[in-house]
């Protein structure tokens, strides 16, 4: 009878402690996923953004207010509004034709059958891309932030050897980009000011 009795307390023991490490590691599962905000970011398909753009170079420094758009690679649009002398300048790519079209002086050219551009380091999807394909690439956390960090030392250009996405953890949505050379100075700095994405 006491030998039945420890039977069954054991039998209930072990299926009261596969039942708590089953909803252990189901709740930890859940906060992963729901704390790897980043993994939306890098799986996206599309966005939306207006953006703020700082390209330094030798010789001088330029900044641009633009918006841009981003679809899966078979379309992309990037249009500055600022600075003035050259706002409405448009380069839109879309099912193998390329636009580029001043809305100030009313010009249009457009390139049929033009292969897609590659290596904009103004577009998201590039750092994204450059990402998932960098063995080395890493990510860190604050209690603010995600920041992911590629290094692009395989490219031939000095002056894109590392990038690094910041994330802002409460909206889930990129802060800014920064390219830098291979003397760790910034030559391309985007601030997202408003950005949307699926």
């Amino acid at each position: 009878m006491k030998k039945n009795i420890l039977i069954i307390f054991l039998i209930f023991a072990i299926i009261i402690i596969s039942l708590i490490i089953f909803f252990t590691v189901n709740n930890n599962k859940k906060i992963e996923i729901g704390n790897n905000d980043s993994n939306q970011i890098l799986n996206m398909n599309s966005y939306k953004a207006k953006i703020e753009v700082t390209i330094v170079s030798n010789k001088n420094t330029n900044k641009y207010k633009m918006i841009q758009e981003y679809k899966n690679g078979e379309y992309c649009l990037q249009e500055i509004e600022e600075p003035e002398n050259i706002r409405g300048v448009r380069i839109e790519y879309n099912n193998n034709t390329l636009t580029l079209k001043n809305s100030d002086l009313n010009l249009t050219n457009v390139y049929e059958n033009y292969k897609y551009i590659t290596e904009n380091n103004l577009f998201l999807n590039e750092f994204i891309k450059d990402f998932n394909n960098d063995s080395n690439s890493k990510k860190e956390e604050t209690e603010d932030e995600i920041i992911l960090q590629t290094d692009c030392k395989t490219q031939e250009n000095k002056y894109q050897i590392k990038k690094k996405l910041t994330i802002d953890k409460k909206t889930n949505k990129p802060k800014k980009l920064e390219v830098q050379d291979i003397n760790q100075n910034i030559t391309v700095y985007i601030l997202y000011n408003e950005i949307s994405y699926k």
